[in-house]
C-alpha cells in the first residue's frame, strides 16, 4: 500500500502530516519515503539513528567519435536535447539527458556506451520508534530530480504501508513520486493562493488516477475557501488541523505533534485509519 501526501506549494504542512500519520500508526505497520529530494526534513522530525548512505547515479551516453558515422540516429530518437550534432562532432548535455539509453540501443555503429554522473545520496536509518526512514539528498546544482525519487521508491517493501512525502507542486518531480500510489492525502491551507496550487493538484492527480482526500493545515474555522472547492468537486476533507501558536512553536522545533499536543493524537490516529479504509477500498477495486 502506498499513501503519498502532497500539496500544490512548499510550506503547507506535507511533511507535518507525514511524520505525525507514520507515529500514528501501528508499530512496524509503516515505512516513511521522504522524496522530496532537493529538500528532505522528515529526518527533522522522525530522528532516524544507524544511518546508511549510499551514492546514486545515473546513465549518461558516452560517444567514441572513432566509431560515430555521424548518423545522426541518437540525435533523432533523444527527446531532450541531450544528445546533438554539431559538424564532424558529436556533444552531449548530461544534464538534460534523462537515462532512457535510447541513444545507446539505436547506434548501429555501436559508438555510444553507458558511462555514469552523480546525482546524489541515498539515506536509510530506523528510529527508536521502530519507524523505517529513507530519503534521498540531491546534489547541489543538480537539476534532474525524478531518478533519484525513483531511487527511493525502490525501496518500497510491497509488505509494509508506504508513506511517501512527495516533492510540492505539479512538474515532473512531484509526478514521479505520485505515480503508483494507492491514494494521495493533498495537504492545503485555507487561502487564494493555497486553493489554485490544490486545484492543480488535483487534475494532475486526476490523469494519474489516483484517488484523493483533503487535510486543510493551519485550519481557522472561518475560511471556507478549500471547503466550497471540495464540496464543488467533490473530493472529502479527511481532518482539520487548526492554526495554533502552539502547533507552530512545536513544528518548528522538530518536534511531533501527536506526541507535544495531546489533544491531536486523535486526529492523526483517526487520520491514519480513515485513509488507510480509502486506500484498501482502491486496491480492491484494482
Amino acid at each position: 500500500m502506498i499513501i503519498t501526501i502532497a500539496s500544490g506549494k512548499g510550506g503547507t504542512g506535507k511533511t507535518t502530516v507525514t511524520v505525525n500519520l507514520a507515529a500514528s500508526a501501528p508499530k512496524g505497520d509503516v515505512a516513511v519515503f521522504d522524496c522530496d529530494v532537493e529538500e528532505p526534513n522528515s529526518h527533522i522530525f522522525l530522528k532516524p539513528e544507524n544511518l546508511s548512505t549510499t551514492p546514486i547515479s545515473t546513465m549518461i551516453p558516452k560517444v567514441d567519435m572513432e566509431k560515430c558515422t555521424l548518423c545522426k540516429a541518437c540525435e533523432e530518437i533523444c527527446q531532450f536535447s541531450a544528445i546533438t550534432t554539431i559538424g564532424k562532432k558529436v556533444m552531449t548535455f548530461p544534464e538534460m539527458c534523462h537515462s532512457c539509453q535510447g541513444c545507446v540501443m539505436v547506434c548501429p555503429e555501436g559508438a555510444i556506451t553507458a558511462s555514469t554522473r552523480e546525482l546524489g545520496t541515498l539515506v536509510q536509518g530506523t528510529n527508536a520508534s521502530g519507524i523505517c526512514l529513507t530519503w534521498g539528498e540531491l546534489r547541489v546544482g543538480e537539476a534532474m530530480a525524478p531518478p533519484l525519487i525513483e531511487q527511493v521508491k525502490e525501496k518500497i517493501d510491497p509488505k509494509k504501508t508506504a508513506l511517501v512525502d512527495a516533492p510540492p507542486g505539479t512538474s515532473c518531480p512531484a509526478i514521479s513520486a505520485l505515480r503508483d500510489s494507492d491514494f494521495a492525502l493533498l495537504v492545503a491551507e485555507p487561502t487564494p493562493f493555497g486553493l489554485n496550487d490544490l486545484a492543480l493538484t488535483v487534475e494532475a492527480l486526476r490523469v494519474l488516477k489516483v484517488p484523493m482526500g483533503i487535510v486543510i493545515n493551519r485550519d481557522d474555522g472561518e475560511t471556507r475557501v478549500i471547503d466550497d472547492y471540495a464540496a464543488r468537486e467533490k473530493i472529502e476533507i479527511l481532518a482539520r488541523i487548526p492554526f495554533t501558536r502552539e502547533a507552530a512553536a512545536v513544528c518548528s522545533k522538530g518536534l511531533l505533534l501527536k506526541e507535544e499536543i495531546p489533544e491531536m493524537e486523535p486526529l492523526f490516529t483517526r487520520l491514519y485509519s480513515t485513509v488507510m479504509e480509502r486506500a484498501k477500498n482502491r486496491g480492491n477495486k484494482k
